[in-house]
């Protein structure tokens, strides 16, 4: 469809930005399932977004392609994919990327998860890709603003250690046990307060709006958590609660979970509600 558009409108920018972000996800899904192909994919992409961040200098989109595209390169041979951070707790990394998008739309939401799927792609072993997913979550929440999802990027990075050792094989029985522990169960309550207690509310996604209800769930914060999941109705995500549960991935994709938690939360939420019955 990108190409009849582009065939009809040739000097249509927003046709040129779409193919970019077309081309970008193509690359991806192909790196995902190791096409042979994968190489031209990427050069493709690459290109679609350089010759649109050329097009239009001040739109972030273009670099968030690039940095999207950064996870292919796991061994980091590009230059612009190994730059050293400014913060010396995190490996080198396409941070000059991130400053590109950073200073065009700060605080950009899809720019900082794709630096989290660029940590978690990297060529080095899970335990030191992780402690680096760790590292960024916490730095990130250490100075993002009020109002900013980027206070959810230490739950998006429990949830990965999760998934990564859920393919390892190693998920601890107990693993949930660590949401109700410092600092998660801190992370979890600053960005309920911080993020959504304070953003606009047509502006909270829903993925991100499940993952605060687990996480506040997972740390026996049910008050809270029954917030979130009234806030989130009539709407749900698959995610985190396929990736947590406690038993092998089924049909239900976290389903019953996801009900378990909200039933649990909603109900607490209603024994402990204030008495507003006037006195005699």
């Amino acid at each position: 469809m990108v190409d009849v558009w582009l065939a009809e409108e040739p000097d249509s920018y927003d046709a040129q930005v779409m193919r970019a972000r077309v081309f970008v996800e193509r690359a991806l899904r192909a790196h995902r399932q190791q096409h042979a192909g994968v190489a031209e994919f990427e050069t493709r992409a690459r290109h679609a977004a350089q010759v649109a961040a050329h097009r239009a200098p001040q739109d972030p989109v273009p670099w968030v392609c690039l940095l999207a595209l950064a996870q292919i390169d796991r061994h980091q041979r590009r230059p612009e994919h190994r730059v050293p951070s400014a913060e010396p707790m995190l490996p080198p990394g396409p941070w000059r990327l991130l400053d590109e998008v950073t200073r065009r739309d700060p605080y950009n939401r899809e720019a900082y998860h794709r630096v989290l799927q660029f940590l978690l792609s990297r060529n080095v072993p899970w335990s030191a890709g992780l402690a680096s997913v760790f590292d960024f979550g916490r730095w990130v929440a250490s100075w993002a603003p009020a109002g900013t999802p980027m206070l959810l990027l230490p739950a998006y990075a429990q949830v990965e250690q999760c998934r990564l050792q859920r393919a390892q094989g190693q998920v601890h029985p107990l693993w949930r046990r660590q949401w109700a522990e410092e600092p998660m169960r801190s992370y979890s309550l600053d960005a309920f307060h911080g993020w959504f207690k304070k953003a606009d509310p047509a502006m909270r996604s829903v993925t991100d709006l499940s993952y605060l209800a687990y996480a506040l769930w997972a740390s026996h914060q049910y008050l809270e958590a029954a917030e979130v999941f009234t806030a989130t109705e009539p709407y749900a995500a698959r995610e985190p609660w396929a990736s947590v549960e406690g038993r092998p991935p089924g049909r239900d994709g976290g389903q019953e979970l996801m009900l378990r938690a909200r039933r649990e939360s909603l109900a607490y939420a209603r024994s402990h509600a204030p008495d507003t019955s006037p006195r005699p």
